[in-house]
C-alpha cells in the first residue's frame, strides 16, 4: 500500500504535467491542442525492465543504465485533441495537421521533461530525461529506450495489434517518460486486453488502414512502415522532422478511448 507522502508526491507530479500542458495551450505557442494528460509511475527495479533486452532490443537500457540510483520511472501520455484525427485517412500521406501534431508534441515532451527535471532537482532528486524520439537505430529501427514499453510497465495502457499503446484515452497522442531517484509507489498494470482484436478478434481496422500493408494480424513490417514515415518527413520538412504516418491510429475504436470499456470513440 502506498503511504500518504507517496500519494501526495504523485499528485503533485501529475498536477505539474497537467498544468504545463494547460499553460502551453493557453499561451498558444503551438498550433496543436491536447486533452488532459494521463500519468503513471513504475518502480525502476520492476523485473519487466530487464525483460526489455529480450522483448525490444539487446541494447535496450535499464532505468539504472540511465541513472544508477534510479528509483522511479515517470511516464505520461499526451492525447491529441479530437480534431487532429479528422482527415488523416483522406490521402496516402499524413494530413498536415497530424504531421504538425507529431512535431509539436515531440517538442512539448522535451519541455515537460526539462520542467520536471528542474522541479525534481529543486527537491534534491536526480533525473534523466530521454529524448522524445529519434533515439533509435536507423538500420534495425529499434530504440535503446522505448517510452511505450516504459509506459506499459507503469500501467498506462496495453499494447494493441497496431503495436501502439492503447490508454484509457486511446492511442492518438504521444508518450514521454523520465527516470528519477525519487521513490514513489508504482501504479498497478491492467490485466485485461484493451485491443478488441487481441480481446476477441472483433476488430482489425488498424491493419485495413495501413497504406502499404505493413501491419497485418500475422505481424508488423517495421521497415515498410518506416519507408512511409520517411515519405511524410520529406513532404513536411518545412515544419520539422515529421517522420510519422498515423493511419493505423486514425478512425479506429481505440483512437480516443479504451474500446474494451467504452464503445463511443469520443466519450471521455
Amino acid at each position: 500500500m502506498q503511504n500518504k507522502d507517496s500519494l501526495m508526491l504523485k499528485k503533485e507530479i501529475r498536477g505539474r504535467i497537467e498544468g504545463f500542458v494547460q499553460t502551453t495551450i493557453r499561451e498558444g505557442r503551438f498550433a496543436t491542442r491536447w486533452r488532459e494528460p494521463l500519468v503513471a509511475f513504475a518502480d525502476a527495479e520492476d523485473p519487466l525492465f530487464g525483460e526489455l533486452k529480450r522483448a525490444v532490443s539487446e541494447s535496450h537500457a535499464h532505468p539504472k543504465d540511465l541513472l544508477p540510483e534510479a528509483r522511479t520511472v515517470i511516464t505520461y501520455f499526451l492525447p491529441f485533441d479530437f480534431s487532429i484525427g479528422d482527415g488523416n485517412l483522406a490521402a496516402f500521406l499524413a494530413s498536415p495537421v497530424w504531421a504538425q501534431a507529431y512535431v509539436d508534441t515531440n517538442l512539448l515532451i522535451g519541455e515537460i521533461g526539462g520542467h520536471l527535471e528542474a522541479c525534481l532537482r529543486e527537491r534534491g532528486y536526480e533525473a534523466f530525461v530521454p529524448p522524445a524520439t529519434h533515439n533509435f537505430d536507423s538500420q534495425r529501427l529499434v530504440s535503446d529506450w522505448s517510452h511505450r514499453h516504459a509506459a506499459f510497465i507503469a500501467g498506462l495502457g496495453r499494447f494493441g495489434i497496431n503495436h501502439m499503446l492503447i490508454t484509457e484515452k486511446g492511442c492518438c497522442g504521444r508518450i514521454g517518460s523520465l527516470v528519477t531517484t525519487l521513490a514513489v509507489g508504482a501504479d498497478s498494470r491492467p490485466s485485461d486486453e484493451f485491443c478488441l482484436y487481441l480481446r476477441d478478434g472483433s476488430c482489425l481496422h488498424c491493419a485495413v488502414h495501413c497504406p502499404v500493408g505493413a501491419l497485418t494480424a500475422e505481424g508488423y513490417d517495421r521497415h515498410r512502415c518506416y519507408a512511409v514515415c520517411l515519405q511524410n518527413e520529406e513532404a513536411f520538412q518545412e515544419i520539422g522532422k515529421a517522420d510519422v504516418c498515423g493511419k493505423c491510429l486514425t478512425d479506429v475504436p481505440c483512437s480516443w478511448v479504451n474500446p474494451a470499456r467504452c464503445g463511443d470513440k469520443k466519450k471521455e
